[in-house]
């Protein structure tokens, strides 16, 4: 049986594979990326290696708080402590600006002595993301999305409200809406002109939608407004999912000629009841988004500044 002449051949093997590798040393800066990393999250192996982790793609937040924030629960931080493997799901930002779920595999490295010396870490797209960009593959098709964010447009956000309607009046299938609105989007398209509005239209979508359940919807409703479906949710449900959402909106943003740009959402939400119309389940959730705008304004004069989602 033949032998491998050189190791330089794992080098090769782990470059091309199709998950994503990143080698970091003890200080958390990266000296290995491979195409898979790019891949996954847009960033090129010169644009990270060499850097620290913290500052570039592996700023990874959780639907609490940036999970670095916190040793306890931040995995990279207690493999480095203990020397253990973890495995964790959690949220990174794209390159693009959107936020994307990854399962992640963290395994020390250890070195002559047993001390570790740096961590290993191999991480992949959940599943479901994957399967959802397949499902609007087929809707882009047959001209159901929206062409400047890329989630359903108005009109099949509008079917899939009255598909759902249905299944609640007839099987009595709980469900909740939100409406998230992008907000002073107008004068966020005044300052930096549309391209960049278009490009933190998509960005927030991306976010959103990859912050849903597998089998919930998102689509585009307003100009500057989303409309999403929470399957199977309870009233109580609804209102934890539209708090996490609201949490997720801080990490959306976008660089533009050297700057980051980033805008606050509103959420209104609303649940399915007896006797509902699309319309009355829409004002409701409208007349909930407008409570909080109207809300934020006050505490943004009395405290002098504006509230932050």
């Amino acid at each position: 049986m033949g032998e491998i002449p050189d190791q330089e051949i794992f080098r090769t093997v782990l470059e091309s594979l199709h998950i994503g590798i990143c080698l970091e040393n003890r200080d958390r800066k990266i000296i290995f990326w491979n195409d898979g990393a790019e891949r996954i999250s847009g960033y090129r192996r010169h644009e990270v290696v060499g850097h620290s982790c913290r500052d570039t793609v592996l700023v990874e937040c959780n639907d609490a708080t940036c999970v670095l924030c916190s040793a306890t629960t931040c995995p990279f931080h207690q493999s480095l402590y203990d020397g253990k493997p973890r495995e964790a799901r959690i949220q990174v930002r794209h390159r693009d600006g959107h936020r994307i779920p990854l399962r992640i595999s963290v395994i020390p490295i250890r070195d002559t002595h047993g001390a570790v010396a740096g961590l290993a870490v191999s991480f992949d797209e959940q599943r479901y993301a994957s399967e959802r960009e397949r499902r609007q593959h087929g809707l882009g098709v047959h001209g159901c999305l929206d062409k400047i964010t890329g989630v359903p447009n108005h009109s099949f956000t509008q079917f899939h409200l009255r598909e759902n309607l249905a299944g609640f009046l007839e099987y009595h299938l709980p469900f909740g809406i939100m409406r998230i609105r992008v907000d002073k989007l107008e004068q966020f398209r005044a300052t930096y002109g549309r391209e960049a509005a278009d490009a933190i239209l998509r960005v927030v979508a991306q976010t959103m939608q990859n912050s849903l359940r597998p089998n919930d919807f998102l689509g585009r409703w307003e100009e500057d407004e989303f409309v999403a479906i929470l399957v199977n949710c309870s009233a109580g449900g609804l209102t934890k999912a539209v708090d996490r959402i609201g949490r997720v909106a801080h990490y959306a943003g976008i660089q533009w000629w050297g700057d980051h740009l980033s805008v606050t959402v509103s959420i209104g939400h609303a649940a399915a009841q007896a006797e509902d119309t699309i319309e009355l389940l829409l004002a409701r959730a409208l007349h909930s988004l407008e409570h909080l705008a109207a809300k934020r304004m006050a505490a943004g004069a009395e405290g002098g500044g504006a509230a932050k989602s």
